[in-house]
């Protein structure tokens, strides 16, 4: 709110600006033309002292204004600035996160060909261990089959005549009826 003695000095100025207007309204035109004719000293002076009487609410509000529209493009420049950070701080993350998803792929492709590279080397281990089983079992069986023709042939082989039976007696322990296979007579 205005003091009185300050609205006292608004109203005088209010006064002189519409003097200056009515002093410009109410010039006298100069002959053949629309050109006023004024006063300029009496003009300026009455302007002078309309702007010394301004209030000083008026100044401090020009003052105010200044600040405001210094203020405001200094919070312009903050908040471009806070802008500008945060773009650039959403790049990095999605070239951060581009990173993962790219590490991720090939971390995927990766593992795809690890595995089909561990399923290849199990088929060949497979097949090597197969394949020394078969010719395992090939030697087993001709090592069963000599076994099996041993045996026959000890099943089949004749009994000592009685001459060399007596004489193998003497020397040998009483006969218990198991046969004995000496392999050196053969």
């Amino acid at each position: 709110m205005i003091a009185p003695d300050r609205h006292s000095e608004a109203m005088d100025t209010e006064v002189l600006l519409r003097r200056v207007l009515d002093l410009v309204n109410s010039a006298p035109k100069m002959p053949l033309s629309s050109t006023v004719r004024l006063e300029k000293d009496e003009v300026v002076e009455m302007l002078e002292e309309a702007i010394s009487r301004l209030p000083e609410e008026m100044r401090q509000a020009r003052w105010l204004l200044k600040e405001r529209q210094e203020y405001l493009a200094k919070v312009q420049r903050e908040g471009d600035e806070i802008l500008s950070a945060a773009r650039e701080r959403a790049e990095r993350i999605v070239q951060r996160t581009e990173l993962v998803r790219e590490a991720q792929r090939v971390a995927a492709r990766t593992l795809e060909e690890a595995n089909d590279e561990a399923r290849k080397l199990k088929h060949a281990a497979e097949d090597f261990v197969d394949q020394k089983l078969a010719s395992f079992e090939i030697v087993l069986e001709r090592i069963m089959k000599t076994v099996v023709g041993g045996r026959q042939k000890l099943r089949v082989a004749p009994l000592p005549e009685a001459d060399e039976a007596d004489q193998t007696s003497a020397n040998a322990e009483p006969d218990t009826g198991e046969v004995f296979f000496d392999q050196d007579q053969w």
